[in-house]
This record gives structure tokens, C-alpha cells and sequence, in this order.
């Protein structure tokens, strides 16, 4: 009965999502050229039609997995969709094809990963992977430097960024690391005289997060996925072992590291320089951090309307910055609408991370919820100039494929979490009516 709920429920919030869709893509439309677009019967098909075949395999694969994580990322993938299609036309069809992909890596982590704790067995090759992914964009030939980033990996005519499966494959290998050490982890004995830390040789994995954040700062020139997966780490041992001690450690090894690069690169301390003061260079480094600025207070409170700003003046809006573009030409109003519906996906996966008993399930869905929610972070705090500039990309919403689909895989695991909650919660209750009645 609740599956059926769950799923018609699903069902009703796609269908929902999809018109909100297919509105802001005849707005965006009516505001460009005054018409009706031609294709908005194909593109609400496509719409529906992608994130229909999504439902019914959850309807199969995971019926009692919560109804509400698809539709949120779907909600925020077609918003997304209509920004990107309207900032750049060319990028739309590259963008729709990612979305199709991402849906099937979604499908496909649903049909392959049955049972998520089948996974803990292979911390170690997770970790290889990730460590791999990571350092791939150094590999001469095959990595790319681009926009000043080296990130990128070229294979033949396919870019990608493996940064963003790594975090994936780095959530798995915490998971199962902390599982597996958090009560060693959770003893003080080191120093003996006045014992604060577990032996030093369990905070291995914690240097090892700090090395692999400094390299990926230093050499790649990315301070987003640097500051993402040490954050992550710290926020998953934090709550394997309830020792705000290591929060305490952790900051202080990121500042201690963040100093020495800031102190040795001159890409960071112009980013920290930008960051501090945009209006000492108003036509370069700071140029794009003023016309989001720009762009957020033209759009007011209710907006300027889909195509009726000028958000094609901030460089990267696609991607960076489209936050800003949206908060321009949806106001306040949408701009916080966008924040709701991620506060809405965190809080349903923290609340999957709640009801999971198994500490592999619960450490994996906090992992997994904590990088949607500290990139989201990161992301609209440089926008917003909280933090200095990264090149994050805002989840579901910027354009990116690489970005795209890890997210896909990312919700699949979520979900899958979530059915066996349900499943277990199930067979408890049917035990126990088996139980009175028999008594």
C-alpha cells in the first residue's frame, strides 16, 4: 500500500514538474521572439517521457524508495534545461543528450546495485578509482587545462571531468573505511600523557583526504572539488564518530594547507584577491563576480521574466554563474524557490540517512546527501561572494554532462538506500503481525 502510494505520488510531482518545465521553456520563448515555440510538444514529450521511463523502473527496481528525490532532480534538471537553452541555444541539444545519459546511468545503478552493502567489500577498489579519477587531468596528453583549470580529460572527441565520479567513488570507500575503524577511531590514546587522538596510525585516511584535497588545489587549479572532498570526509567521520575533535583538526589542516597555497600559487591568491575585492580589477578577475552581483539586484524581488534580462553578460553563465542568471530573470522569489526544492532533496536524503540501520547505509546516504548539499553550498556562496570563486557546478542546474550524470548515479544510490529502509521496515512489521497472531 505505501509503495503504491510512494509511487503514484512520484508520479504526480513528475507530471507536475514537467509543466512547470514546459512553462518556463514558451516563457523563455514568448520573451525572445514573442511566439510560442514550435517544438513544445516534442520537448514536453521528451521531457515526460525520459523522467516516465525513470518512474516505471523505480516502480520495478525500488518501489519503496522515496517519492520525493526524482522529481526534485528532475524539477531542477528542467529548469536548469530552460536557462541553459536560453543563455546558449548551441549547448541545449548537448545538454538534452547528458540528460538522456544521466537517466540511463540512473537506470542503470538501479538494475546493477541490488543491495548497497554488497558494495562495502570493495573499499579498497573504490579507493584506487577515486585516487585514479583524481589525479587523471595530470596525466600528460590525456588531462586538459581549461579556462585555467586542469580538470579535464580528453578521450578522443569526449570531454569529461572524473572529479565528479570520484566523489562517488570516495563516498563509497569513507563509508566503508569508517564502518570498519570507527571505534578505533572513536578512542583517545594519543599523546599517552593526556590522551586527545586515536593512535596515529588510524588518522591515515584523514591525511591521505588532506594531501589528495592540497594536490587537487595545487596542481589542477580547482578549489572547489578540493574544498568538496575534504568536507566530505570530515562531515562522514564526523558522524561515524560523534568527536567534534576531528572537525577541530580537520579545519585546521585545510587552513594550514590553504595558507601554504595561497603563500605559493599565484592562481589562488588571485582568486582570494578577487574574492576580497572585486572592484580593484573591475574589467578582469573581478568582472565576473560584479555582473552577478549586477544581475541578482536587477532582478528584484519577482524578476525581470525568462528572457527579458541581460544575464548573458556574466562569462560562464551556463555554468558558475547560473545561479545569478536565475536570480535575475525569477527574482527573490525563484531564486529561493531553487534553494527550496535542494533544501528539500537534502533534507529527503538526510532523512533516508535517519531511517537506515545498517552503519554502511547510514554513513553512505549522509556522504552522498552531504555532497549535494556542500556543492550547492559552494557554488551559490561564490555567487553570492561568501566564499571565494570555485568551479563547482550547481547540481542538476548547471550545464556540465560530467556533473550531470555522477548526480543521476548519485540519487539511484540514494534511492536504493531508501527501498531497502522500506523493505526492512516491511518485513519487521510483518513479523510482528505474524507474532500477535499466532499469539
Amino acid at each position: 500500500m505505501i509503495e503504491r502510494l510512494r509511487r503514484n505520488s512520484e508520479l504526480s510531482l513528475i507530471l507536475v514538474g514537467a509543466a512547470i518545465t514546459a512553462g518556463a521553456y514558451t516563457l523563455a520563448s514568448l520573451g525572445r521572439t514573442a511566439s510560442i515555440p514550435a517544438d513544445i510538444g516534442p520537448f514536453l514529450g521528451i521531457i515526460v517521457g525520459l523522467f516516465l521511463f525513470a518512474h516505471l523502473v523505480v516502480r520495478r527496481l525500488a518501489p519503496g524508495a522515496d517519492g520525493m528525490l526524482l522529481p526534485l532532480a528532475g524539477l531542477l534538471n528542467g529548469i536548469g534545461y530552460v536557462f541553459i537553452a536560453r543563455l546558449d541555444e548551441s549547448l541545449a541539444g548537448l545538454q538534452a543528450t547528458w540528460t538522456a545519459v544521466g537517466i540511463a546511468a540512473f537506470v542503470g545503478t538501479l538494475l546493477f546495485v541490488r543491495r548497497t552493502r554488497n558494495l562495502e567489500r570493495y573499499r579498497y577498489t573504490f579507493l584506487l578509482v577515486g585516487i585514479v579519477l583524481l589525479m587523471l587531468p595530470l596525466v600528460p596528453g590525456v588531462g586538459q587545462v581549461i579556462k585555467g583549470a586542469r580538470i579535464w580529460v580528453s578521450v578522443g572527441p569526449v570531454n569529461f571531468q572524473p572529479g565528479e565520479f570520484a566523489k562517488i567513488a570516495l563516498a563509497l570507500f569513507f563509508a566503508s573505511y569508517l564502518v570498519e575503524k570507527r571505534e578505533l577511531l572513536s578512542l583517545a590514546s594519543w599523546p599517552r600523557f593526556r590522551p586527545a587522538l586515536p593512535d596515529p596510525k588510524h588518522l591515515g585516511p584523514v591525511l591521505v583526504a588532506w594531501g589528495i584535497s592540497l594536490v587537487v588545489m595545487t596542481a589542477e587549479k580547482d578549489l572547489g572539488s578540493s574544498l568538496l572532498f575534504f568536507a566530505l570526509f570530515m562531515v562522514m567521520l564526523w558522524v561515524a564518530t560523534a568527536r567534534a575533535g576531528y572537525l577541530a583538526v580537520g579545519t585546521l589542516l585545510f587552513a594550514a594547507g590553504a595558507f601554504f597555497s595561497w603563500s605559493t600559487f599565484s592562481h589562488v591568491q588571485d582568486r582570494v584577491a578577487n574574492w576580497l575585492n572585486p572592484w580593484a580589477d573591475p574589467d578582469g578577475g573581478g568582472f565576473q563576480i560584479i555582473q552577478g552581483w549586477y544581475a541578482l539586484a536587477y532582478g528584484g524581488i519577482a524578476g525581470t521574466g525568462i528572457s527579458l534580462g541581460t544575464p548573458d553578460r556574466i562569462p560562464e553563465s551556463q555554468n558558475d554563474f547560473i545561479f545569478a542568471a536565475i536570480g535575475e530573470e525569477l527574482g527573490l522569489l525563484g531564486a529561493t524557490a531553487v534553494l527550496v526544492t535542494f533544501i528539500l532533496m537534502i533534507g529527503a536524503g538526510l532523512g533516508v540517512a535517519t531511517r537506515s540501520e545498517g552503519a554502511f547505509d547510514k554513513l553512505l546516504a549522509t556522504g552522498l546527501t552531504a555532497l549535494l548539499g556542500i556543492q550547492t553550498f559552494i557554488i551559490i556562496a561564490g555567487v553570492t561572494r561568501l566564499l571565494p570563486l570555485t568551479g563547482v557546478t550547481l547540481p542538476f542546474v548547471s550545464y556540465g554532462g560530467s556533473s550531470l550524470v555522477a548526480n543521476y548515479v548519485l540519487l539511484a544510490l540514494l534511492m536504493r538506500i531508501s527501498d531497502e529502509n522500506h523493505r526492512r521496515e516491511r518485513d519487521k512489521e510483518a513479523v510482528a503481525h505474524k507474532a500477535g497472531a499466532m499469539a
